[in-house]
């Protein structure tokens, strides 16, 4: 007997020989079409569900995830705090991540300048990198500038409620500059250094901060065991 073509789409009845040379009917079962959507300039695009989920990852590792996010002026000493904050709760027993401004800046952000735009797709790009540590069940330790506002709200509003925690370093701009650890500040006011935060371009503080550290704060200090 001659091969029948089975059709591409649909449950079109093909014919089928039995055993006593008469034909039956079956049904060829076709997939679901799937449903897409499109987010900025991805197409065509579907959320694929995990089978472990956000608390099981969290129940395993014994924590909550949540972002950290440290900002203020260039040395305002955000990274010193940062780098004090994850060993502090390594030490006693959780998993981290640390995101710094610099180091990103090395690889993941490396085609990125200081300019208004560049700057934003800086905090966007850490931010989404974040998100996925912190549902992932990581305590997510971030450590940037982000002058703008708008930047720093925008990652709040991806997270649920509760899991971005915003940490403004309150350092006075005279300050920043008498520290001056790399020589920034010189060179921002002799004209040397464009964009630069708090000189040339602006810092927007936080309205309402989850927390505040003030320079000199023994408290704070002495719990992480460096100086603000």
């Amino acid at each position: 007997m001659a091969s029948v073509a089975l059709p591409s789409r649909g449950t079109t009845p093909v014919p089928k020989p039995c055993s006593r040379g008469t034909l039956q009917k079956t049904r060829v079962a076709v997939p679901m079409r799937l449903e897409t959507t499109s987010v900025n300039r991805s197409t065509n695009i579907r959320w694929h569900q995990a089978e472990v989920l956000r608390r099981d990852k969290e129940r395993l590792l014994g924590q909550r995830g949540c972002i950290m996010w440290l900002t203020g002026l260039s040395a305002s000493g955000k990274s010193t705090v940062a780098t004090a904050l994850e060993a502090m709760l390594h030490q006693r027993g959780h998993l981290t991540m640390l995101l710094d401004g610099d180091n990103v800046r090395h690889g993941l952000n490396s085609n990125l300048g200081f300019s208004a735009e560049d700057r934003t797709e800086n905090i966007r790009r850490v931010g989404e990198v974040a998100k996925l540590a912190a549902e992932t069940g990581i305590l997510t330790i971030t450590s940037f500038i982000s002058p703008y506002r708008v930047d720093r709200e925008a990652v709040r509003a991806r997270m649920d409620p509760g899991d971005f925690l915003e940490i403004y370093l309150h350092v006075p701009l005279a300050l920043c500059e008498e520290r001056d650890p790399k020589g920034l500040y010189k060179k921002a006011r002799a004209g040397k250094l464009p964009h630069f935060t708090g000189i040339s371009d602006p810092y927007e503080e936080p309205e309402n901060p989850d927390i505040i550290l003030e320079p000199y704060d023994v408290g704070a200090s002495t719990e992480l065991g460096c100086p603000i």
